[in-house]
């Protein structure tokens, strides 16, 4: 599908894009999602570019993600996507500098670009639009990460204030969602931040001061929020180990509460299976107390393993 916006015009617009298609003078961002081959075809043929494959967009090389070739500036980013779902996935988006025209290539539904295409439309040049449209992709990724940090700080909550025995599956299914989306985060980040500072090459940023400003102003937001990944990351992981920890300790207070209860009755299934012997010599059966002591011998092996226990503050 490819959806083009107008200077001034603070609609998105769909358009079918055949052979010899062109965009309009006014036009300033061109947005291809999960493009036909003849969409892709189309666009080039009417801007005189090549647009990167889905292999160049997602390959690792700087040079097949960011590079200059026909006066036209190609920078490639991994960006996070469905942050809410149970499921999220880092999914590389393309942007194109070509001729005064943003040209964006994706092939997920990426919320940033819809909660910018859905703004009042002020810009009047396609690098202005990109920054932009950088801008919202910056802002969405500190939102998720405020979410992740609320959602982090419920778990924190619920692990160290949980009842005794309570299901510590939700919460470790919590914790690894968390942990996913900031890792994922981190990385649109970090490829984000190599997408600025390829930005400032730009001919259309490298000559106007305030695309300059606003340029260094994201790549301070990326660093910043780069920065405060690797922190969230941390605390989840702290969290992770806490929550183990805490597990093995419930565990380990089970298997010591079963470990005593089979010491304390050991001595006297012991007693008791000595008497339970059919032979004929057992003097202590016709003794006429015979059955009392042998009660009394149980009860006091079974006081004596917790005394013990007691003492050496086992118990």
């Amino acid at each position: 599908m490819i959806s083009v916006f107008r200077r001034g015009d603070s609609s998105v617009q769909a358009i079918v894009a055949g052979p010899g298609w062109r965009p309009e003078p006014d036009v300033l961002w061109i947005d291809l999602v999960r493009p036909t081959r003849e969409e892709e075809l189309a666009v080039e043929a009417a801007l005189g570019l090549q647009l990167p494959t889905v292999e160049e967009m997602e390959a690792l090389e700087p040079s097949s993600r960011l590079y200059q070739e026909d006066g036209a500036t190609f920078m490639t980013a991994t960006l996070l996507a469905h942050s809410g779902a149970q499921a999220p996935v880092a999914t590389p988006a393309t942007f194109v500098l070509a001729r005064g025209v943003l040209v964006t290539v994706r092939y997920e539904d990426l919320r940033a670009f819809r909660i910018f295409s859905e703004r009042p439309r002020t810009e009047t040049t396609g690098a202005a639009t990109l920054l932009s449209l950088l801008d919202a992709i910056v802002e969405r990724l500190a939102r998720v990460l405020d979410d992740t940090g609320d959602r982090v700080s419920e778990v924190s909550t619920a692990i160290f204030h949980r009842p005794p025995g309570g299901n510590f599956r939700p919460l470790l299914t919590g914790l690894a969602q968390a942990q996913s989306v900031t890792a994922l985060a981190r990385t649109s980040l970090v490829s984000l931040g190599r997408l600025l500072s390829f930005a400032a090459l730009a001919h259309d940023i490298v000559d106007n001061d305030d695309g300059r400003t606003h340029l260094a102003s994201l790549q301070r937001d990326t660093q910043s929020l780069t920065e405060h990944t690797s922190h969230q990351a941390g605390h989840v992981t702290f969290l992770l180990d806490a929550a183990l920890g805490l597990i093995n300790i419930e565990q380990n207070g089970i298997i010591k509460f079963f470990s005593v209860v089979a010491v304390v009755f050991m001595p006297p299934t012991l007693i008791a299976s000595i008497y339970g012997m059919n032979f004929d010599v057992l003097p202590e059966l016709h003794w006429r107390a015979g059955y009392p002591m042998a009660l009394g011998m149980m009860v006091v092996a079974a006081i004596l393993p917790v005394l013990w226990f007691k003492r050496r503050g086992w118990l």
